[in-house]
């Protein structure tokens, strides 16, 4: 399966526990609120029940006061509750529910006409004269339309009651819902997201450590038989590190090949170079009383050329071995290495000055091929007798800067990039010290380990060659 369809069931898993928890507190919400609102409902019941009792009071209180005074302003009180009863009997009935409650009304509707029935016959009496049963009538009927009434709100405090207990035994199973379904989802998703993660991160640490394997030259394989994403990745990996375990393989055949080629080379073209060298020198032992002055000129040309192809040829074999050597890493002290150096290769009329140089860890027999060929091209092309090298070093981050300077005739910048090409020299091409090679090896060395050289020179101010390398290689 893959990674892809692996998470998307995982957030579906996720999202349908999330709507089943959002489904189950919308129904609890729907019913809160039908409680909610039968409670609300349930006080306008009780105001509305209240108020048509106080009502029917007032009726008999202007029923009274008619009775007893003969005002007719309590008379039209007592005609207007007789129309706003109705109306108010009937709000009341439009509220209430299926219970007992209507029977009771009906209770109170019959008790209702009874009385008015009679307030209707006092009243017409009273016109005449004043009667004397309306108090009994009126504390008869108060007694059974209170009770009535008393009957009535005790249904209805009940249903209140019972409702508001439902209510909060909804609210309380909401939340507890909730918190199971938040629970459920909680771990569900960390269930997921571990699996998830353990699954890939594994993998992708199989990877990575045949990728730095690869880095380190370590060509090996990942099994992984999974169909998804991730196996197109191994996959390739696994391909790419092949392929270049091949072609690492064949690289290092060609350069065993090639180090054969070169020095079978070096010994065949300096064969015949010394087979030249050793006719010149049979002509010239065995015929010196007869060699012409002007064939002794040409002679004398020839050793000089002869040493130059060997110089050549030394230069180019050892071009060809340059970055391809010293390839064990070590504490190098540079100062040690400067010292060893000047013993070799400065003569003792020169002045070779040297600052506070470090130790790196790094291959040895580059770094002195580097210095070796700077300071010997110092030597060389210094004043005589008054040559001055100075040999400095900057700290520059993850690299070391090295100078070499010399007080020497100088170059001018129009040949500062064509002195680093292989065989290029500013000497004479009859100068059998000067093979042009020197400059390339250095620039060669330095920057196969990302370093640059550079120079810094002008005519008649010396030379100084700069490079970077780095602190540990």
């Amino acid at each position: 399966m893959k990674l892809a369809t692996q998470i998307f069931l995982g957030f579906l898993i996720a999202i349908s526990i999330d709507l089943l928890d959002s489904g189950v507190n919308y129904m609890l919400t729907l019913k809160v609120r039908t409680i909610s609102d039968f409670v609300n409902r349930s006080e306008l019941i009780i105001r509305q029940s209240r108020a048509l009792d106080k009502e029917m009071l007032e009726m008999q209180s202007a029923f009274r006061g008619f009775l007893l005074t003969g005002d007719h302003q309590f008379l039209d009180l007592y005609e207007q509750g007789l129309k706003d009863m109705p109306k108010n009997e009937q709000e009341l009935r439009g509220l209430i529910g299926v219970s007992d409650q209507p029977k009771i009304l009906d209770s109170i509707d019959i008790l209702f006409g009874r009385w008015t029935d009679r307030a209707n016959a006092l009243i017409e009496a009273r016109k005449r004269s004043v009667p004397e049963t309306a108090t009994a009538i009126g504390k008869e009927y108060n007694e059974q339309v209170g009770v009535l009434f008393h009957a009535f709100n005790k249904i209805e405090y009940e249903l209140r009651d019972t409702r508001r207990q439902e209510l909060s035994d909804a609210i309380a199973r909401t939340h507890r819902y909730s918190l199971i379904f938040t629970i459920i989802l909680v771990i569900v998703g960390l269930g997921i997201a571990l699996y998830l993660v353990r699954r890939i991160s594994r993998r992708i640490g199989q990877l990575v450590e045949l990728a730095e394997g690869i880095s380190q030259g370590d060509f090996g394989r990942v099994n992984d038989d999974k169909k998804d994403e991730l196996n197109s990745l191994s996959v390739s990996l696994n391909v790419m590190s092949e392929k270049l375990s091949r072609t690492i393989g064949e690289l290092e055949k060609k350069n065993a090949e090639l180090n054969q080629f070169a020095y079978a080379v070096s010994h065949d073209l300096k064969a015949p170079v010394r087979g030249i060298s050793n006719v010149v020198r049979w002509i010239e032992e065995d015929h010196a009383t007869e060699i012409s002055p002007a064939v002794r000129k040409y002679l004398d040309f020839i050793p000089e050329r002869i040493g130059r192809m060997e110089g050549l040829i030394d230069g180019l074999l050892e071009y060809a071995r340059a970055g391809r050597e010293g390839t064990v890493k070590e504490p190098v002290d540079v100062a040690v290495l400067i010292s060893e150096l000047a013993d070799l290769i400065v003569p003792k009329e020169c002045i070779l000055l040297a600052g506070d140089l470090p130790v790196i860890f790094t291959e040895r027999l580059p770094l002195q091929q580097v210095l070796s060929n700077l300071i010997g091209n110092a030597v060389k092309y210094g004043p005589e007798g008054t040559t001055v090298i100075e040999v400095s070093v900057l700290d520059i981050g993850t690299h070391y800067e090295f100078a070499v300077q010399d007080n020497g005739p100088g170059i001018h910048p129009a040949y500062h990039d064509k002195i680093f090409g292989l065989f290029q020299t500013l000497r004479e091409k009859t100068d059998k010290e000067s093979t042009g090679i020197g400059l390339s090896i250095v620039k060669k060395i330095v920057e196969e380990r990302g370093g640059v050289v550079r120079l810094v020179s002008s005519p008649g101010n010396g030379a100084k060659f700069i490079f970077t390398w780095p602190k540990n290689s």
